[in-house]
């Protein structure tokens, strides 16, 4: 076991033990928390899944920046040392947003989000400077990928592709019959065709259907997910401030979300890869996000 569940809320004076906190639009953010969970073990968390609006893939960026705003005022409210955005269509659309909220509204609570740590890992990994790139709707209109890449090396190319459904397919636990078989390999096929050696998983969802595009994909491209890369980026923020946990042993952590709690669990744990515990469903107040 990597850490305790723990089933009530963090309460202490000193910032270092205060919780991290990670949210998404539904479980496939949990494949970040895996990583921060081993990676971090000391830490304590508090998981949120948005999964009453799930998915976002599809979603316009001024919903979704409304939508961060209001769940990070929750995680806020329970006293967050830092916020992880582990979805990568909020962070395409909505972290510049969000961190001008929380330097304009807090006391400077850091956020970090799943689009920087992977193109710099991609960019890392890539031998011939062709990338492909998987991701939803929302997060390939938004050039976010794009941008990063282009800022960390110019002359590398990017290759993307909207893959709508998928992370849909995938959350209702159909990671493998015919319909997602079919939707992954179409999907594949123009970064085949492009000749890229390294995709980028622009998805917290798809991580669960690896082997799949692995195969589809040729054994000599590199996939490159957010977790491990955030994770690190994660553990550089909180030494940067002073805020890593003290405490020699295993962290709490804890999952809230704003639909079925029973449905959470169930899908949960197939996607954290541990135990869930008991799962708190919240009402998210409405606010506006910083313009």
């Amino acid at each position: 076991m990597m850490a305790r569940v723990s089933s009530a809320p963090a309460s202490t004076s000193d910032p270092r033990e205060r919780p991290i906190g990670v949210f998404d639009s539904g479980v496939g953010g949990l494949t970040v928390l895996h990583e921060l969970l081993v990676q971090l073990p000391q830490e304590d968390f508090l998981y949120l899944g948005d999964t009453a609006r799930f998915p976002y893939g599809e979603r316009s960026p001024q919903e979704l920046e409304r939508f961060c705003a209001e769940i990070a005022e929750e995680l806020l409210r329970r006293r967050t040392k830092l916020l992880v955005v582990a979805c990568n269509s909020a962070t395409a659309a909505a972290l510049p947003s969000l961190r001008r909220r929380m330097l304009e509204t807090t006391l400077g609570v850091d956020v970090l989000g799943v689009v920087r740590p992977e193109a710099s890992r991609a960019v890392a990994a890539t031998r011939t400077g062709r990338i492909g790139l998987l991701a939803t709707p929302t997060t390939v209109a938004s050039g976010a990928y794009e941008q990063a890449v282009q800022a960390i090396d110019a002359h590398v190319t990017l290759f993307a592709v909207a893959c709508p459904g998928l992370a849909a397919i995938i959350q209702a636990g159909e990671q493998f019959d015919e319909r997602a078989v079919q939707t992954v390999r179409e999907a594949c096929q123009p970064l085949r065709e492009a000749d890229v050696d390294t995709v980028i998983l622009g998805c917290t969802h798809y991580p669960l259907i690896r082997p799949m595009l692995q195969r589809m994909l040729g054994p000599g491209v590199e996939l490159v997910s957010s977790g491990a890369a955030l994770a690190r980026q994660v553990e550089h923020a909180l030494s940067t401030r002073s805020l890593g946990n003290p405490r020699e042993g295993e962290g709490d952590y804890r999952f809230l979300c704003t639909g079925d709690t029973r449905a959470f669990e169930e899908l949960g744990t197939h996607f954290l890869q541990m135990p869930l515990g008991d799962v708190e469903r919240v009402e998210l107040a409405a606010v506006e996000a910083v313009a």
